[in-house]
C-alpha cells in the first residue's frame, strides 16, 4: 500500500510541477510578449500596406497608445498578480537582503536597480504584488519610450511601472512612495559585453539629486543572473551611439527561449543593500550630489564582490562607466 501511495504523490507532483512551469511560461508571454508581438505586427502592416486591413489594423495598434492604463484597474490588479505570482517562479530569482531590519516601512526609498542588461526582468520581485521588500507604498519608474509602446504600456502599467520624468519622481517620494529605478538606464545597453557585467553609472547625478532634495534613502541592489536571460546583437561605431542618445533608448536585436520573447530559464541572485543614508537638502550643490554618488558606486560594487561568489559569478568582474 505505501509504495502504491508513494507512487501517487509523485504522480501528484509531477502533475503540480507541469502545471507551474506552464503558469509560469504564460506568465513571462503576459509581461514580456509585447515586445515581440509589436515587432511582427508592425513589420506585416509595413509590409502589405496600403492594403485595407493592414491600414485598419496599423490604425488600430495606434489607438491603443491612447486608450488609458490605469494603474489600480481590476483587470490590471489582477493581470498584475498573475504574473508577479508565476514569473519569478520562472527562472527562479532567490532575494538576499544585507539587512531587511534596516527598512522603515513609513518612509519613501529610492531603490536603485541594477545592471539593466537587455532589460530589467529581475526586477519583477521588487513590485508591490510580489510583497518581497518591506515597503508599504512601491513604484517602479520606466523610459518613458515604454508607453508610447502598445500592449506593452497596459501590462507594465498594472504592473505598478510609471515613466520616469524627474516631476512625478519627485512627488511621489514626496507623498511617502517609495521608487525603484535603474540608473543606468538603457544607455547601459550601449556598453554592454559578453562575460562581464556592466553598470553605467559615474555621471548618473539625477536620481541621486532627487532622493537628496526628498530626503529619502538610497537602495543599493544587483541582480545576478539577470544578463545571462537573453541573447543579443547590437552594432558598434559612433554612428550608434549617437543614434541611441537621440531616440532616448538603445535599439539591439535581442532574443530568448525559441528565438522570442521569453527569456532563457537563468536563476538570478537579488541582493538587496543596506539603505544609504541621505541628508534632506533641497539645493544640493554638484558636489554634494557627487560624494553620495560615489557612496553608491562603492555599495554596488561591494555588493557584486561580496557575493558574486554564491551567486557562481566568481569568474566575472564588474566594469563601471
Amino acid at each position: 500500500m505505501s509504495n502504491f501511495a508513494e507512487g501517487d504523490e509523485d504522480v501528484k507532483a509531477t502533475h503540480r510541477g507541469m502545471v507551474a512551469r506552464v503558469l509560469s511560461f504564460v506568465a513571462m508571454v503576459m509581461w514580456l510578449g509585447g515586445f515581440h508581438i509589436n515587432l511582427i505586427v508592425g513589420t506585416l502592416c509595413l509590409l502589405n500596406f496600403p492594403n485595407p486591413w493592414a491600414c485598419s489594423i496599423l490604425a488600430i495598434w495606434i489607438l491603443l497608445v491612447f486608450i488609458p492604463a490605469r494603474y489600480s484597474s481590476p483587470l490590471g490588479s489582477s493581470v498584475a498578480r498573475f504574473i508577479c505570482k508565476h514569473a519569478t517562479k520562472y527562472f527562479p530569482i532567490k532575494v538576499i537582503f544585507e539587512d531587511e531590519n534596516a527598512f522603515d516601512a513609513s518612509r519613501s526609498y529610492v531603490i536603485a536597480a541594477e545592471p539593466h542588461s537587455v532589460l530589467p526582468i529581475g526586477i519583477v520581485v521588487l513590485t508591490p504584488q510580489s510583497g518581497v521588500l518591506p515597503i508599504n507604498n512601491l513604484r517602479a519608474l520606466a523610459s518613458t519610450a515604454v508607453f508610447w509602446t502598445p500592449i506593452i504600456r497596459h501590462v507594465w502599467s498594472w504592473l505598478g511601472v510609471a515613466p520616469i520624468t524627474r516631476k512625478y519622481f519627485t512627488e511621489l517620494l514626496q507623498k511617502g512612495v517609495s521608487c525603484i529605478v535603474v540608473p543606468g538606464g538603457v544607455q547601459e545597453c550601449l556598453y554592454m559585453e559578453n562575460g562581464r557585467e556592466v553598470v553605467f553609472l559615474k555621471n548618473r547625478f539625477g536620481f541621486i539629486r532627487v532622493a537628496m532634495e526628498a530626503g529619502s534613502p538610497i537602495v543599493p541592489t544587483f541582480c545576478f543572473g539577470q544578463s545571462k536571460s537573453y541573447k543579443w546583437w547590437k552594432p558598434t561605431g559612433s554612428w550608434y551611439r549617437q543614434l541611441s542618445r537621440a531616440i532616448g533608448f538603445t535599439p539591439l536585436v535581442f532574443w530568448g527561449r525559441f528565438g522570442g520573447p521569453i527569456p532563457f530559464r537563468t536563476p538570478m541572485y537579488y541582493v538587496i543593500g543596506k539603505p544609504i543614508e541621505v541628508s534632506k537638502n533641497t539645493s544640493p550643490s554638484r558636489e554634494e550630489v557627487a560624494a553620495v554618488l560615489g557612496q553608491f558606486i562603492a555599495a554596488v560594487e561591494a555588493l557584486f564582490e561580496k557575493h558574486k561568489g554564491a551567486a557562481g559569478f566568481q569568474d566575472t568582474s564588474l566594469h563601471i562607466y
